[in-house]
């Protein structure tokens, strides 16, 4: 048996087998020579079985290097995720070839069993590689040559009903299965070209005002301005931090016989039955502005814009606003307060503002320590030089087991930022002072980065994963 403390593999040696064979045989790739593939096995396994097996399987001479069952346990955690749940299919076949009929379906479907959001094809100089984004965090899952790769690109163009003749300028698509559909977004870029695929579940179940998070005070803020019959209700955030799902689970709440909602969205995530949701094709026209203007002669009593991104936008929904409707939307911005900013910078004057604006939401996702494995230890105030985590005493941090894959986090959770307009802020915004932390009590504890210590405190995230956050503050 060789002493082995750790096995570390590049992502060329991940590939040289697929999870279920992993698993199964409890190997892990070592070398490959050629015409022999040399694997570390578990040394509890029986070996003359497994090599013939896998000689069979792989067409080649099998040699094996026998190790502590420990640290293969840990080398198939950490690379060879399984999906958690059953899925039409899981696993990529053992031959690696992205030209083979079924790769990209495999692809696809193992990406959506092991949880990943977004799946991301990138081509270089020399070579081309694949990634999959799991709980906000890339890692990379291939690496393919530039043959294969342009050969996949023209797969993916295909199903997505999309020009595979146009190399030059962007493109955006469309692929559709029983239980979720796939964004796709093409990038002309230096080498060929990039896509990004956008996993989007069909599921809704997880869609409520109870799973997202909110803190009770600031839960029982937000549902009071959903109860309003008219005025603008904004979420910011930048990408990634969970404001759509914000924004449909209200929408879901909302959603009655009695109420006619309509939507414009880029791209429609989740389809709610009863909501009358449009998808935002500017090439042709149908814009944010133009769909609103469309929305107001359709007698509607809630609308939802998918994003404000410019002035002529925020405008017309602070004009939705005034008629009489419960207007819905999304920033970007850093803060609650920073909304107010923005939308002065758009042109937006701020009495109009101060009528309109109901609550004010910025929020972000960060990831969860793993219970199974984190630990608690003495905040040394010499690493960190913000002042607002300097009366800390101590702090959880990541290890990593089998139950996180050695990353030491599960899951994610929301940091909720919730500013009501009150009168007195509203007179603030009135006067465009620039004062208005001075009018919301507790201000520095309710902010995104008091919000992100109390996590800190009650070991729920580490300080690396939200001190970005704190320092914004």
């Amino acid at each position: 048996m060789e002493m082995v403390e750790e096995i570390v593999l590049t992502t060329e040696q991940q590939q040289l087998i697929n999870a279920e064979i992993a698993h199964n045989y409890k190997v892990i790739p070592k070398e490959d020579k050629g015409s022999t593939l040399y694997f570390f096995v578990d040394q509890e396994h029986n070996h003359t079985s497994t090599r013939e097996e896998l000689e069979l399987i792989l067409g080649k001479t099998i040699a094996l290097v026998p190790v502590s069952s420990k640290v293969v346990v840990k080398a198939l955690v950490s690379y060879y995720r399984k999906g958690n749940h059953k899925q039409e299919k899981q696993t990529l076949t053992s031959d690696f070839n992205a030209t083979a009929k079924d790769f990209l379906e495999e692809l696809i479907f193992e990406a959506k069993a092991i949880g990943s959001s977004d799946i991301h094809f990138e081509v270089f100089k020399d070579e081309a590689r694949i990634r999959y984004r799991i709980d906000g965090k890339l890692i990379e899952k291939f690496k393919i040559d530039l043959d294969n790769y342009l050969e996949l690109v023209n797969k993916i163009k295909i199903k997505s009903n999309l020009d595979i003749t146009e190399k030059r300028l962007p493109q955006d698509g469309r692929i559709n299965y029983d239980s979720f559909d796939i964004r796709v977004s093409i990038l002309p870029t230096l080498h060929g070209e990039k896509i990004v695929m956008r996993l989007l579940g069909r599921d809704t179940g997880h869609l409520s005002m109870e799973k997202l998070g909110l803190e009770l005070a600031d839960k029982e803020c937000y549902l009071e301005a959903l109860k309003a019959s008219k005025g603008i209700i904004l979420i910011s955030g930048p990408t990634g931090s969970g404001k759509t799902t914000t924004l449909y689970a209200s929408l879901k709440l909302l959603n009655t016989v009695s109420s006619n909602i309509v939507t414009v969205e880029d791209p429609i995530e989740y389809t709610l039955k009863g909501i009358n949701q449009v998808q935002l094709k500017e090439d042709i026209g149908l814009t944010f502005t133009s769909a609103l203007k469309t929305f107001l002669r359709q007698d509607p009593d809630i609308i939802m814009l998918g994003e404000i991104r410019d002035g002529a936008t925020a405008e017309m929904a602070i004009r939705a606003s005034l008629t009489g409707h419960l207007v819905l939307s999304t920033i970007h911005t850093n803060s609650a307060l920073g909304t107010i900013s923005r939308l002065i910078d758009m042109g937006i004057p701020p009495f109009l503002i101060a009528e309109t604006l109901k609550v004010s939401v910025a929020q972000r996702l960060v990831r969860k320590l793993c219970n199974s494995c984190k630990r608690c230890v003495s905040f040394d105030a010499a690493l960190y030089k913000n002042q607002l985590l300097q009366n800390l005493e101590k702090h959880w941090v990541s290890n990593g087991c089998e139950h996180c894959h050695y990353t030491g986090y599960t899951g994610r959770t929301a940091i909720y930022e919730v500013v009501p307009i009150s009168y007195e802020l509203s007179q603030q915004i009135k006067k465009n002072t620039g004062n208005l932390e001075e009018q919301i009590a507790d201000y520095k504890s309710t902010s995104l980065s008091g919000r992100a210590l109390k996590l800190v405190e009650k070991g729920i995230t580490s300080i690396e994963e939200v001190y970005a956050i704190i320092i914004e503050a």
